[in-house]
């Protein structure tokens, strides 16, 4: 099977599909009263899942590798972001099947992988995927499942029960992690695609819709096997290998998550930037109110946080796969916390709108609000992705002293409109050998931000985070594993220490893409990258004063920034594009 280069990289049907998504078909497709009556119904978005597929999303599902248009997770995410800016319920519905369909994608081509190869051929079919690995009983803990798959008569015969799957009833084709081995154990489970449109009909019933808070038109239900018959050639990697497969998977997967939380981020701003627009209050606009518009800015530097070390983390995927461990955890804990908090933010704005349905255009908000809170228990909790950070404590903190890292070590990273490399799985590691790059890049980026912009504010924030990153390093050189028994304190640390991937993320994000054509008022002196330090050191040095005051006087860097996005009217404001050097070139 060859292997795609960067030169063959076919971006215009990614943007083509961009396009699609802010076109005047999918406001038919996506319009708000369509979507709310779904809400209101718990119906699944039928019509819109049938429109992304005639558009051709699926095939972004598939690597180039196996004859897909997913040369680069950077498209995966921009146009998952598309859909999750018009409808989180239909993204998550919609894009399940690239989550079921992940383990696949994650062991490197050969022999093993001829199962996915017909996996690639049914999604770009239109078929869906789930991925069924939780149990009632069980929850995360896969090593306690009791789905179990014998062999028998040159296959395997499948009983148990999975619950709690989204598109469990609606996909054509289960990846099921099941047990192997009667001992159970790290090499006791194994991957099974089982072909739904295959089984005899007494050989599995799907389980009731479970109606949820959020995201309430999804299928999250559950589907039950007796007897039933998946040949050999339905096994996805060796047999054994099940649970190390799917950690390998949420490595991916949970990357690719940033773009729901992205998205609704996107949804929320943009409800509120245009309520503080039009509202008009003692006399004039709500917008020109100084609280307002400080408050707006800091919910804004919030979205840059989530934008740039989602762009770290996504090209990471291709550029550092042996860190994503590390990377994929504190993007799944770090920004569904953080867009969580944005949104809120918004409420608190919007007053009463926030609270109220059926009333045009802003009664989408409570929708947003509630479906994004479901975001941060997909592939595994923020707590379960802080206990990964936990676990590698030791390594992290000794790395980030013994192997510091250039700035040009960055730039494949970092660059926006560098192509990134095709995308090894054979790169995927547990844990991550090398530590942190852009924590390990850190010092040297710093120190080029005050060449850069000496005496600014943006570099005094730049080496307050070296600082505080320093600090949080020194104390997670001080943890010791301990198994279960893990304090609170080493979870607050794992926080802290996402915070410091962020923030250095955005250093090096501003520091790589300043200057290139299609920068505007946001990049000049680094005005969104002083926002985003300031927020994250206001929680990362509690009572240490983080937010320099402006020329203007009107209140801070987070006032300066709500003024240079209101500068540039007609644009969606993001650090990646509109705006960005990647789409003026694009």
């Amino acid at each position: 099977m060859s292997t795609p280069t960067m030169a063959a990289r076919p971006a215009t049907g990614a943007r083509r599909l961009e396009r699609l998504l802010d076109g005047p078909e999918a406001d038919v497709v996506f319009a708000p009263e369509r979507i709310a009556d779904h809400d209101a119904a718990e119906a699944f978005p039928v019509d819109a899942c049938r429109w992304l597929d005639e558009v051709g999303l699926p095939a972004y599902y598939v690597p180039a590798a196996y004859g897909g248009a997913l040369h680069s997770f950077e498209d995966l995410v921009r146009l998952a972001r598309g859909v999750a800016r018009r409808d989180l319920t239909v993204a998550v519905a919609h894009a399940k099947t690239f989550l079921g369909a992940a383990s696949a994608w994650a062991l490197p081509p050969g022999p093993s992988t001829v199962p996915a190869q017909t996996l690639a051929r049914a999604i770009l079919a239109g078929v869906p995927v789930c991925w069924a690995l939780t149990e009632r009983g069980h929850g995360s803990d896969l090593l306690a499942a009791e789905v179990t798959a014998v062999r028998e008569g040159g296959g395997y015969r499948v009983d148990g029960e999975k619950w709690l799957v989204n598109n469990a009833t609606r996909a054509g084709i289960v990846c099921l992690h099941a047990r192997t081995d009667p001992a159970g154990g790290p090499r006791g489970f194994s991957l099974l695609l089982v072909d739904k449109r295959t089984l005899a009909d007494a050989a599995y019933h799907c389980l009731p819709k479970v109606r949820t808070h959020g995201i309430r038109g999804a299928d999250i239900s559950g589907i039950a096997f007796t007897g039933a018959r998946v040949p050999a050639s339905a096994l996805v990697g060796p047999e054994g290998a099940g649970t190390e497969t799917v950690l390998r998977a949420l490595q991916l997967t949970r990357t690719v998550c940033v773009a729901l939380s992205l998205g609704a981020a996107d949804h929320a701003l943009a409800l509120t930037h245009r309520y503080v627009t039009e509202r008009e209050l003692y006399g004039g606009h709500l917008r020109e109110l100084p609280y307002v518009r400080r408050t707006l800015g800091r919910l804004y530097a919030k979205l840059f946080a989530a934008e740039a070390v989602g762009a770290v983390g996504v090209r990471g995927v291709h550029t550092v796969p042996g860190e994503l461990s590390v990377l994929s955890a504190v993007l799944k804990a770090f920004v569904p916390s953080l867009v969580d908090n944005l949104v809120a933010g918004c409420g608190e704005l919007l007053g009463a709108r926030a609270f109220l349905t059926g009333i045009p255009i802003y009664g989408a908000f409570g929708k947003v609000e509630r479906d994004h809170r479901v975001v941060g228990v997909f592939d595994g909790s923020t707590f379960v992705n802080r206990a990964a950070l936990v676990n590698q404590f030791p390594l992290l903190a000794r790395t980030y002293r013994t192997r510091p890292a250039s700035v040009d070590d960055l730039a494949p990273t970092a660059d926006l409109d560098r192509p990134v490399p095709p995308f090894d799985p054979a790169g995927l590691e547990l844990l991550s050998r090398s530590g942190c790059l852009p924590l390990r890049g850190l010092a040297s980026a710093v120190a080029a931000l005050r060449a850069r912009l000496p005496g600014t504010a943006c570099a005094a924030l730049a080496q307050a985070l070296l600082s505080a990153c320093d600090a949080v390093h020194d104390e997670m050189s001080c943890h010791r594993p301990r198994g279960r028994d893990v304090p609170a304190s080493a979870f607050h640390l794992a926080e802290r220490y996402e915070m410091c991937v962020a923030g250095a993320a955005a250093v090096h994000v501003w520091l790589h893409n300043d200057g290139r054509p299609g920068t505007g008022p946001l990049w000049r002196d680094g005005l969104w990258l002083s926002a985003v330090l300031a927020d994250l050191l206001d929680r990362l040095l509690p009572g240490t004063p983080g937010v320099p005051a402006t020329a203007s006087g009107t209140g801070g860097v987070f006032t300066e920034l709500f003024a240079a996005i209101e500068a540039e009217p007609g644009l969606r404001p993001s650090i990646l594009g509109p705006g960005s050097a990647r789409e003026a070139a694009a």
